[in-house]
């Protein structure tokens, strides 16, 4: 299914006159509106390629209809999400869930959607068909030689398909830990871990990244061996500076400050990117913005304020990307919502007086302080997140376009009811 320009020219004429209305109420209070829609329009968060069909739990997975059933498919369904919000304009593979039989055939599928390849996924966290050896144990930790060798070669592996598809960063996030005291020698898995990293860290070609993503528990539960961001920052700075650290936002214990992380990770300049979702207790793998969103405008907050202090591009000096798990919505409508909740959350941070902030700290005044980024938080700026989207020729009301076209409907009619998307 394609949703051509018509479609949603005819659907924001529709919207234009209340539109119109609404951001103008806005923009006069602004003096910088022009400058905050254009970097709306610029902004853009990758979408990973396990996150298009319906995800599951321990206990079950209900998939939806219509499911994408390769990569083309995925790739389309990408390609769907841009059209409808010009947000969505790169795709991150995992491998082997991915694995393009055709390289020159898929860039140019992804080039006819106006898709470029973010960062590969690797994944030595589930044995694979055919697999010689098992990650039970872990597989950069492992005890044997043999099995931290096999998925070294993985990795490499997956940078050798990134370098044909375009891609530039490698992400590593490791499953490997202990579920009881006494299972694994900390220092040993460390140790482990580091020598296989600055293998794959010598295969990247000079102009890449490696990403080392960090999560506090799960599958293990007593020990995981890149556990936190002081975990992963001290992988980095072992490793070189081509590596640095990703934050997932669903991968910390609760009530961590992620916030603080972000801004201490930019000023040593090891912070890579992250995956965006939201939880409630652990990592929940929600849609972003549905349970903190102060929290995630805090975090961009931090974001804006550490990036500009280094001259950083918001758009490309970073990755972006959302990595959650959609169980009871519709996968793209899930995505949609998603996307929209982090460009509020940065057009708002975009809109914090700097200047008054400052001052405030300066003064401890925290009354002020507060009053300062409470003001840019409680501004309704999804009219700018609407405009910018009009601008770039998206759609006013993306999921509002969505079920007008019965999308998914469509979906299912060209594959089936049944489908079911690989990956988890």
């Amino acid at each position: 299914m394609n949703i051509d320009k018509n479609q949603i020219a005819k659907h924001n004429q529709q919207l234009e006159t209340v539109q119109n209305r609404r951001f103008n109420q806005v923009a006069e209070e602004l003096p910088n509106v022009e400058s905050i829609v254009q970097r709306l329009v610029d902004f853009q968060v990758a979408i990973p390629s396990w996150a298009l069909g319906t995800g599951g739990t321990r206990f079950g997975r209900f998939s939806g209809g219509g499911e994408p059933r390769n990569l083309e498919e995925k790739i389309a369904d990408i390609g769907l999400l841009h059209a409808l919000n010009r947000s969505s304009g790169a795709i991150s593979l995992h491998i082997p869930w991915d694995i393009p039989e055709d390289y020159a055939a898929i860039r140019e599928l992804a080039n006819q959607h106006g898709l470029k390849f973010d960062a590969m996924n690797s994944n030595t966290f589930q044995d694979q068909p055919g697999q010689a050896l098992s990650y039970k144990f872990g597989s950069m930790q492992h005890v044997d030689k043999a099995v931290r060798k096999q998925a070294v070669e993985h990795n490499i592996d997956v940078i050798k398909h990134g370098i044909e598809l375009g891609s530039k960063s490698l992400t590593v996030w490791l499953s490997d830990g202990s579920c009881f005291p006494g299972q694994l020698n900390f220092r040993k898995a460390f140790g482990n871990t580091l020598e296989s990293l600055q293998e794959v860290y010598e295969a990247l070609p000079e102009d890449w990244k490696i990403f080392v993503e960090y999560k506090a528990y799960e599958p293990n539960f007593y020990s995981t061996t890149v556990g936190d961001w002081g975990q992963s920052l001290l992988y980095a700075s072992k490793l070189g500076n081509k590596a640095y650290t990703l934050v997932d936002l669903g991968h910390h214990l609760p009530n961590a400050n992620i916030e603080q992380i972000v801004s201490l990770l930019l000023m040593e300049g090891k912070l890579g990117g992250f995956h965006f979702n939201d939880s409630k207790y652990g990592d929940d793998d929600l849609t972003t913005g549905s349970i903190k969103p102060y929290q995630l405008f805090l975090i961009f907050s931090e974001l804006v304020e550490g990036m500009d202090n280094r001259g950083m591009d918001h758009t490309k000096d970073l990755g972006w990307m959302i990595d959650a798990s959609h169980n009871v919505k519709d996968p793209l409508e899930d995505l949609l919502q998603s996307v929209e909740a982090i460009l509020i959350a940065y057009a708002q941070a975009l809109l914090i007086d700097r200047e008054a902030l400052t001052e405030a700290q300066a003064d401890n005044d925290v009354v002020r302080a507060q009053e300062v980024l409470q003001q840019a938080f409680r501004t309704d700026v999804r009219p700018l997140v609407a405009e910018a989207r009009k601008r770039a020729g998206a759609a006013v009301n993306p999921i509002q376009l969505f079920r007008e076209l019965d999308v998914r409907g469509q979906l299912v009619k060209e594959r089936g009811a049944k489908t079911v998307a690989t990956g988890l």
